[in-house]
């Protein structure tokens, strides 16, 4: 196990259509996080003097997104992806992947300035269920 020290080059591939075929070119990416839901309130009347908690039993992968570059005839085959669940994967700078089931929620591009180049703003949301509907949790591959 060794720790990444340098964020460059981390990207986000989608299987129906290889970021290089999305027309976008990565600046920032957020990866997918987990979350347990937070506390089940197990609180009673006989309770004294604290109230008491248990954590959930299932967990949440929570959405990523990404900030990218953009060639505009990005939005026809973006277009194609939205909403559209598959397998996506995240590869770190040491050559670790994480692959989750998603779909690209959302493509908002940034405001156009003179001496910036353009970027957009897309999100990812984590569905943990595969193309048949079969409950699949992610799955990190090391380097």
């Amino acid at each position: 196990m060794a720790r990444i020290d340098d964020g460059h080059p981390t990207t986000i591939d989608f299987a129906n259509a290889p970021s290089t075929g999305l027309l976008v070119w990565e600046k920032e990416v957020t990866p997918p996080g987990l979350n347990g839901g937070g506390p089940n309130d197990t609180t009673t009347m006989r309770n004294t003097t604290w109230r008491t908690m248990a954590p959930k039993k299932l967990i949440s992968l929570t959405q990523g997104s990404f900030v990218a570059a953009y060639d505009p005839e990005a939005f026809s085959i973006l277009l194609d992806q939205l909403n559209v669940n598959q397998l996506i994967t995240v590869t770190f700078p040491d050559g670790s992947t994480y692959d989750f089931w998603g779909w690209m929620n959302e493509f908002t591009p940034n405001a156009c300035t003179e001496g910036e180049q353009p970027t957009a703003n897309v999100t990812i949301e984590p569905s943990n269920q595969n193309a048949a509907g079969v409950e699949t949790a992610p799955v990190l591959t090391g380097a």
